[in-house]
């Protein structure tokens, strides 16, 4: 049966999770109320054929936390432990490409209410006489939440309120915005030193109790006050040990002590103890402004800080300047010239120079004039000048830097002034620009520097405001080279290497231009593109280069596998078309274009042409698809479309496979297609003997002339009310309350109920189960998280409601009736403890032991559990989960029954029952298989359809 149904999306959100409340605002606007910590979970249902895609946004943009784009089978937006920054507004968007997209959104508001914080502020009056004063008292009390919170006052057991004492005074500030409430206490009285509490309510909204704080007002009561044991600043050399000691010397109640730095966190390796900062071997990054603060919510808090400096040297550097007055570039005898020397240090204050000749100290004169600092250069700067140069000046002058307070070697720097002592020179060597170089090279780029001394290089971009290859603007060179590994396109350009007055002449920089050109092979588009056309049609594969350098010399090479096609080179177009008037069977495959340069071919435009049909698409609206067939069975219509049906050839037919999920045995059948398929078309196969209550996996692959195309499967469960034997009891957790089901109060942890669908994507791998026990991603089920904080041993309880025994005569059960206690569970990981299964029976002091229990790895499936139990009253069912020794140790259950009866545990023979009725089916796959050359059954015992 085929019907025509196509139509436009439409959409509604509906909720679930711990809603507070749901309530519609003016203009259909619905709000959505949840506590902070719950779970958030709201579903967009849809309509419209072809299946709407679906897409959740929020206000402010993408939903981040814990947000995935939903599909065809996640509708679901799941937010689980929500935040209150996590409120807004939601949108669900589907569209199908019919008509316009069917938006709707919902406000989701998130409350909650932190604990209040009271604040003390005391003013003190003038005095009217020498022993009395007036004294105000000001307690004012906080706390964030949503909804706005309502403040009360007590002292004592007594209730406050405005006008209910005259020297009592209860007001909101203005600028505050009910944010704060003050109790304002004139001229205290000593009835007025008492207990004060600020309860914070929000009136039991979403079921958020009421939030208390007491502060005891006494008449000693005072802010804080400290003094800090230490020097201000601190100086130390590296590797030290520095303590900080803070002391408080006022205030009550007794203030809390803190340290905080002014690089807004304290380093790792310290050590507060109290009122002391330890911080061991200290290094330069650690230096800073360090502050100890009191707080007893009384007054401001104290702060005192002291600064750390720890003691440094580097970066001694010097520059020789000839005389400045005649404009000379060299050093002549007569004249003067000047030896610089700069040495960055920590604390400058404590930096001092010496200089020495031919190792030898030297001493300031008229001659030799040596300034410490200079007004005109940077602080760390000593400068020696040499008047009326004399040939026995000539010489190497040693520049000494130290610090007076020890601890860190000294700086010396060496300069050599003699005959030879010349102003450099910069030259780029022969054939060395421009350099040309292949992209992904190591290339060296060279100036050679003349002179004595030979100042440092330094290397930057010449042609454009870029930084060089290490990021930074500028970088320094001391033999002239400049290297770069993995050189990059975007490297190409003019570098420029200019002298530096450090270490060597303070005179005009000279500088040269180095070219650098960059080769990489073409990219191109499109660079993988998979192309599905039927037999007989015309196709044309078209490969663009995108860039290329260099780009004048280009050929292009065609290839159907490893068989060349069609070669040639570019002329005025950037681009290259190949046709195929008819496309045979030998046309299929993968077509690969080759565009080559000097610097070799770079990605390939790869076409891959294939006669392989689209995959089905279920639908998922069918009107109720699930019907009862006979008492042991049921059966259920399956509706699909196809996706662009006419891209390849027509589709003869659909093979379709389905088999019990946890159960090997696989059927296959066929379903024959309209030989004219329209988009949209609405295909229908109704599957009749599904067993009750199993689930079944169904694969449905379309069959073309070329063979198999794509496949698509989707699990089919049955939900409606069990009518094998006398079933009491069956709960799969697909509701939160999770079917009166408990957390046992005594145990370690609690079991935790999830689905694989919206389940944390940082879960530990390689454990868990990913899917429900039917095998949907959508469905719930109970896990215990091993994960940390979760220790070896530690047990988590999940108690069922309580189950009553009638007893069948008035003088009690003399003969207990039997009970088929049954569940699925799922035992993955490396690291599995152990599952039992406990009755706990009402009146008996504790559990039994185990009826059930398993421990270790049992694999990555769902396993079915079954034992008999015998209650003489009315009894609980227990399942306990114990962690393993390590994190991949979840383990899960669900779908847990409860049946009248002892166990009986079916034959696997008699589950073949359902699988012997379509053996006729062999014959007609037979001869499907012959008629389609290619196609062979291969039997009907599969792992997989």
């Amino acid at each position: 049966m085929q019907v025509n149904c196509v139509s436009p999306p439409t959409v509604r959100i509906v909720h679930s999770g711990h809603a507070c409340n749901v309530e519609e605002e003016r203009h259909a606007e619905r709000v959505y109320t949840i506590r902070e910590g719950e779970t958030l979970e709201l579903t967009c249902l849809v309509t419209g054929h072809p299946r709407p895609q679906i897409r959740w946004t929020k206000t402010a943009g993408s939903v981040s936390d814990r947000f995935q784009d939903s599909s065809v089978f996640n509708e679901t937006l799941h937010i689980t432990k929500i935040q209150r920054h996590q409120g807004g507004r939601y949108y669900c968007k589907a569209e199908n490409g019919l008509g316009s997209p069917a938006i709707k959104s919902i406000r989701v508001d998130v409350y909650f209410l932190d604990d209040p914080v009271v604040t003390v502020h005391q003013s003190v009056g003038e005095a009217k006489e020498q022993f009395y004063y007036e004294r105000t008292v000001f307690l004012r009390c906080m706390a964030n939440s949503n909804p706005p919170v309502r403040y009360s006052w007590h002292r004592g057991r007594d209730v406050l309120s405005q006008g209910s004492d005259k020297g009592v005074e209860i007001y909101e500030p203005f600028f505050t915005q009910g944010e704060t409430k003050i109790l304002k206490l004139k001229n205290l009285r000593p009835q007025d030193y008492a207990n004060y509490s600020c309860i914070a309510s929000v009136r039991n909204v979403c079921g958020i109790s009421d939030r208390n704080i007491v502060f005891k007002l006494t008449n000693k009561t005072v802010s804080p006050s400290i003094k800090l044991l230490v020097e201000d600043p601190i100086v130390v050399n590296p590797g030290q040990t520095v303590s900080l000691v803070c002391i408080t010397t006022g205030g009550e109640p007794k203030p809390t002590l803190s340290w905080v730095s002014s690089s807004d966190r304290l380093p790792e390796k310290s050590v507060v103890k109290g009122g002391t900062l330890t911080l061991p071997a200290i290094t330069s990054d650690e230096a800073g402004v360090y502050s100890c603060v009191a707080t007893n919510n009384v007054g401001n808090p104290a702060k005192k800080s002291t600064t750390i400096v720890v003691r440094a040297m580097k970066k001694g550097r010097f520059w020789i300047t000839p005389d400045p007055y005649h404009n000379d570039d060299n050093i002549q005898i007569g004249r003067e010239v000047k030896i610089s020397c700069q040495v960055e240090a920590t604390p400058p204050e404590e930096l001092t120079f010496g200089w020495l000749k031919n190792g030898r100290a030297l001493r300031s004169s008229e001659r030799m004039v040596i300034t410490q600092t200079d007004p005109d250069t940077s602080p760390g700067t000593t400068n020696l000048d040499i008047i009326d140069l004399k040939f026995t000046d000539f010489g190497t002058y040693t520049c000494v830097a130290a610090l007076k307070g020890g601890g860190i070697p000294e700086i010396s720097i060496d300069v050599n002034i003699s005959s030879t002592t010349v102003p450099p020179n910069l030259t780029v060597p022969r054939g060395k620009s421009p350099l040309v170089v292949q992209e992904g090279d190591t290339v060296e780029l060279e100036c050679l520097v003349s002179g004595k001394p030979k100042p440092i290089i330094l290397w930057s971009r010449a042609d454009k405001e870029a930084p060089m290859p290490d990021g930074t603007l500028q970088v320094e060179s001391y033999d002239g080279v400049l290297r770069i590994v993995n050189v990059s396109r975007e490297m190409t350009g003019s570098y420029r290497c200019q002298t530096s007055q450090f270490n060597g002449f303070n005179v005009k920089p000279r500088e040269a231009v180095v070219e650098l050109i960059v080769q990489y092979p073409p990219s191109v588009e499109p660079v993988s593109l998979e192309m599905r056309q039927g037999l007989g049609r015309p196709v044309a594969m078209n490969c663009r280069v995108l860039r290329a350098h260099p780009s004048r010399v280009l050929r292009y090479e065609w290839r159907l596998g490893n068989r060349l096609l069609h070669a040639g080179h570019f002329d005025q177009s950037d681009e290259t078309e190949y046709t195929v008037k008819s496309l045979n069977r030998e046309g299929w495959g993968e077509y690969t274009c080759d565009i080559i340069n000097e610097a070799g071919a770079g990605c390939k435009c790869l076409f891959v042409f294939t006669g392989k049909a689209y995959p089905p698409e279920f639908y998922y609206d069918t009107y109720s698809p699930l019907w009862q067939n006979r008492p042991r069975v049921y059966g259920f219509k399956l509706q699909w479309t196809q996706m662009n049906p006419n891209a390849v050839d027509r589709i003869v037919a659909y093979r379709l496979g389905i088999r019990q999920v946890e159960v090997c045995v696989c059927v296959r059948m066929w379903v024959f297609a309209d030989p004219n398929p329209n988009p949209g078309q609405l295909i229908t196969h109704n599957l009749t003997e599904l067993i009750k209550p199993e689930a079944y996996e169904v694969r449905l692959t379309p069959i073309t002339r070329f063979g198999e195309g794509d496949s698509t499967i989707r699990i089919i469960t049955y939900s409606g009310k069990l009518t094998i034997g006398s079933v009491s009891f069956h709960c799969s957790f697909e509701e939160e309350p999770i079917c009166m089901f408990t957390q046992d109060k005594n145990d370690d942890f609690d079991w935790t109920r999830h689905s694989a669908a919206t389940r944390d994507t940082k879960y530990t791998p390689n454990t868990g189960p990913s899917g429900d026990r039917s095998g949907s991603k959508q469905g719930f089920y109970m896990y215990i998280e091993t994960s940390r904080p979760r220790k070896e041993g530690e047990v988590a309880r999940l108690v069922s409601p309580f189950f009553n025994v009638a007893p069948k005569n008035p003088y009690g059960i003399t003969n207990p009736p039997a009970y088929c206690f049954g569940f699925f569970f799922h035992m993955y990981g490396k690291h599995i403890g152990t599952l039992n299964a406990l009755l706990r029976q009402k009146g008996q002091a504790a559990t039994e032991g185990p009826t059930w229990s398993l421990s270790g790895n049992q694999g990555d499936h769902w396993k079915q559990a079954k034992v008999s139990i015998h209650p003489t009253a009315s009894f609980q069912v227990v399942l306990e989960g114990i962690r393993g020794p390590g994190i991949e140790g979840d383990i899960a259950i669900d779908d847990v029954t409860l049946e009248e009866g002892e166990c009986r545990d079916l034959p696997f023979s008699s589950q073949l029952r359902f699988w012997g009725r379509h053996s006729n089916l062999v014959a007609d796959l037979f001869c499907l298989s012959i008629h389609f050359k290619g196609l062979y059954w291969h039997g009907n015992i599969c792992l997989h359809c």
